[in-house]
């Protein structure tokens, strides 16, 4: 099975309400992503140098299929029916998103 790694850029569009969008993105958002078959792990990061490169949080996807154009496709039909059902936050910005297939990996 190949393994792939999705990165999104996120921003909050009110600092004022940043804890209400980080409890929607790690309650709400994740799980719902998460439903998506290939989908098998999120993690969420903070950027400590905002000036380094944009976006101030960072989700990373670990994705397992054999077809990653078919897994990004459901992706998107899924938020689309997400945002539909307004299960989609309208603080999310999203700064930035790419996926990369695993080319190698170690463990120490």
């Amino acid at each position: 099975m190949a393994k792939w790694l999705l990165l999104v850029h996120t921003e909050c569009t009110d600092p004022a309400r940043e804890a209400e969008f980080n409890q929607w993105y790690d309650k709400t958002h994740l799980p719902d992503v998460l439903e998506t078959p290939g989908f098998v792990r999120a993690i969420r990061y903070v950027n400590t140098d905002p000036e380094a490169v944009p976006g101030k949080f960072l989700a990373a996807y670990e994705i397992e299929t054999e077809d990653i154009e078919r897994t990004m496709a459901t992706l998107r039909e899924r938020l689309a029916k997400l945002k539909e059902a307004g299960r989609y936050s309208d603080l999310l910005v999203r700064v930035s998103w790419a996926v990369y297939r695993e080319i190698s990996s170690l463990t120490g």
